[in-house]
C-alpha cells in the first residue's frame, strides 16, 4: 500500500474475536478432546421453526428483495412501539426508531448524530471492545471509568461525574453488561439519568442482552418518562433474543429529533436494514413471547450451573461477575496477560476465551467467559477443564 490511511483507525486494535480464529487457523490446539468455544457470544440454539417458516413465506414475494424506508418498516416499528409499551411501560411512537443492521450500527449511528472528533464519551470499564474501537475510528476519546472488583462492575456515581468534562458527550452503558454479565440496577440507571440530564449529556444504553435478565423484569423505568428522548438514548439487538445473529438485527431508539438527524447517517450508510430481517423482528415480537422467556430462564439455569461447577470444587479461575450470556473470571497465573492465558487455555484445554486486557487497559489479571454458547451438558466439562490446567 503506497497511500496514507487515516490515523485514527492506525490506533484501532484488530477485532478480538478475528484474532483467537487466527489462532485456531495456526493449529495450536492437537488435543484429543473437541473444542469448547466460549470466546463468542451467539446462541447455541436456532430460531424457532414457526419464526423460519413464515420467513421461508416471503421469499417468493419480489417486495422482500426491495428497499424499505430508511428508518424502516411502519408496521415493524409499530409492533415494536406495542411491545416496548407492554415490557417497560414506554411512552414510545414509531418516529423515535430507527432499524439497523445489528445494534453495532445503531451505535455508529448515534456517535456520528451525537459527536464529532475530539468530543469525548465515557466508557465503564471492562467495556465492550467494538464499543471503543468504533469510538476510535472516529476519532472520539473514550474517557474510560476505572473498574471496580468489589463493586462488581456497578459504574460508580462519584467517578463518573468527576470524569464529565467540557467535552463530554455522553456516558455509555452496556446492561447486562459484556464482558461481565453485570446489569445495572433500575434505581441505579434512574440516578445516571439525573446525572446526564444535570450536565446535559446523553445517557446511552447497549440493552443488547435484555431479554436475559432473570424472571424477564422490567429492566427499568426511563421509557416511562414522555421526555425521555432528552437525555437518553437505547440501542438494542434482536439477534441474541430471537436467535439471528446472522440476520444482523438491531435498533436504535431516540427522540424524534435524533432520529431525523441519524437518518441523514443512515441513508448514506446503510439505506435500511434488510427488509427479511425487519420482517423477522416484527414476527418475533408479536408471536415467540414465551418462545423468549423459556430462553431467559434456560440462559438463567446454565448461568447458575456454570457458578455452582466453579465453585463446587478447589478452582483457580475466580468468578468477579456474571450474568446472561458471560462471567468475567480473574485467572490465576500472576505475571501473564489474559491473551497469554487465553492462548494457554486454547493449546492444553481446547478452550476459547478471550483475555481481560481486551476490555480495558489494567485488566490483564481477568478472562471473558461466554457460557451462553454451550448446551447444559457441555458447562461441567468446560469447568472441569479450567479446573484441571496446569498452573506449572
Amino acid at each position: 500500500m503506497k497511500f496514507a490511511i487515516s490515523p485514527h483507525m492506525q490506533q484501532v486494535p484488530f477485532p478480538p474475536i478475528s484474532e483467537v480464529q487466527r489462532w485456531l487457523a495456526d493449529g495450536p490446539y492437537a488435543g484429543a478432546e473437541p473444542l469448547i468455544d466460549l470466546c463468542q457470544a451467539v446462541p447455541d440454539y436456532g430460531p424457532p421453526p414457526e419464526l423460519t417458516a413464515y420467513l421461508a413465506t416471503l421469499l417468493d414475494d419480489p417486495q422482500t428483495a426491495r428497499y424499505s424506508p430508511d428508518e424502516g418498516l411502519l408496521e415493524v416499528r409499530e409492533e415494536l412501539c406495542r411491545h416496548y409499551r407492554a415490557w417497560y411501560g414506554a411512552v414510545i411512537d414509531p418516529r423515535q426508531l430507527c432499524l439497523t443492521i445489528g445494534a453495532s450500527q445503531a451505535f455508529w449511528l448515534a456517535m456520528v448524530v451525537l459527536c464529532q472528533a475530539g468530543d469525548e464519551v465515557l466508557v465503564a470499564t471492562p467495556y465492550y471492545f467494538d464499543h471503543v474501537m468504533g469510538l476510535q475510528a472516529l476519532g472520539i476519546r473514550p474517557v474510560l471509568l476505572p473498574f471496580d472488583e468489589q463493586g462488581g462492575g456497578l459504574p460508580d456515581k462519584a467517578a463518573i461525574a468527576a470524569c464529565i468534562g467540557p467535552r463530554t458527550r455522553a456516558l455509555l452503558l452496556v446492561s447486562p453488561g459484556n464482558p461481565a454479565g453485570t446489569i445495572v440496577p433500575p434505581t441505579e440507571l434512574a440516578e445516571l439519568l439525573e446525572l446526564a440530564r444535570r450536565h446535559g449529556i446523553a445517557l446511552m444504553l447497549d440493552e443488547t442482552y435484555h431479554a436475559f435478565i432473570p424472571d424477564m423484569d422490567r429492566p427499568h423505568e426511563l421509557f416511562c418518562d414522555p421526555d425521555w428522548g432528552d437525555h437518553f438514548i437505547h440501542l438494542t439487538s434482536f439477534g441474541k433474543t430471537f436467535a439471528l445473529t446472522g440476520y444482523r438485527a438491531g435498533m436504535l431508539a431516540a427522540s424524534t429529533a435524533f432520529i431525523e438527524q441519524a437518518l441523514k447517517v443512515q441513508d448514506s450508510m446503510a439505506v435500511c436494514a434488510p427488509r427479511i430481517t425487519q420482517q423477522a423482528i416484527g414476527f418475533g415480537v408479536r408471536h415467540l413471547g414465551d418462545w423468549v422467556a423459556a430462553n431467559g430462564r434456560m440462559m438463567q439455569g446454565r448461568h447458575d450451573l456454570f457458578c455452582r461447577e466453579l465453585t463446587r470444587k478447589a478452582n483457580p479461575f475466580t468468578r468477579i461477575a456474571s450474568g446472561a450470556f458471560f462471567a468475567w473470571l480473574r485467572h490465576p497465573f500472576i505475571g501473564r496477560s489474559g491473551r497469554q492465558v487465553s492462548r494457554l487455555l486454547l493449546q492444553q484445554a481446547g478452550l476459547l476465551t478471550l483475555g481481560g486486557e481486551i476490555f480495558g487497559p489494567g485488566l490483564e489479571g481477568y478472562l471473558r467467559i461466554a457460557f451462553g454458547n454451550l448446551s447444559e451438558a457441555q458447562i461441567p466439562e468446560a469447568v472441569r477443564r479450567l479446573r484441571e490446567l496446569s498452573l506449572d
